[in-house]
């Protein structure tokens, strides 16, 4: 319901604005592409984590788990790189506020999730994960799908929609 929020902020202020995106607004698209990949593909890494998780295949799911992680911190150093060129902030106008609290929002759910990867990855020797259990690993996995998701959301808005 937050991101719809600041969904429905956004297009909003597009349609009631005579310019938008303002002149001050120049953004990158070559880093957060790329960041959109790195996203997708831990997300991606998910599936075949789950899967030898069941298969009990631990080492496996270590690897596909590590990959995931990586992936998250590769669009947080990414998105930390386009925030630290821009040369705008929360007081700049109405775009840069909207811009930077869905992005930011959004950067503190991979931030969150990435956590809760490396919990899990911490957890992979526990009992409760090497049961047939494997709920709290389901969950954790989407979370990340759903982080992703909205990314996708966000991605197209700023980046593409404009």
């Amino acid at each position: 319901m937050f991101f719809s929020a600041l969904f429905a902020t956004y297009y909003n202020l597009k349609a009631t604005s005579v310019v938008w995106p303002p002149p001050y607004a120049h953004l990158d698209v070559v880093g957060p592409s790329f960041g959109t990949a790195a996203l997708t593909c831990s997300s991606l890494m998910m599936f075949p984590m789950l899967r030898a998780l069941r298969k009990r295949n631990f080492k496996a799911a270590y690897g596909w788990l590590y990959g995931g992680i990586i992936g998250g911190l590769i669009y947080i150093a990414i998105a930390m790189d386009g925030y630290s060129k821009q040369h705008f902030n929360f007081h700049t106008g109405a775009y840069a506020a909207t811009y930077l609290t869905i992005t930011g929002f959004h950067l503190l759910h991979v931030v969150v999730g990435v956590i809760m990867l490396l919990g899990l990855y911490l957890g992979l020797r526990s009992p409760a994960l090497r049961s047939e259990d494997h709920g709290g690993a389901e969950a954790i996995s989407y979370y990340w799908h759903f982080v992703t998701v909205m990314w996708f959301g966000i991605y197209s808005t700023v980046y593409w929609i404009r």
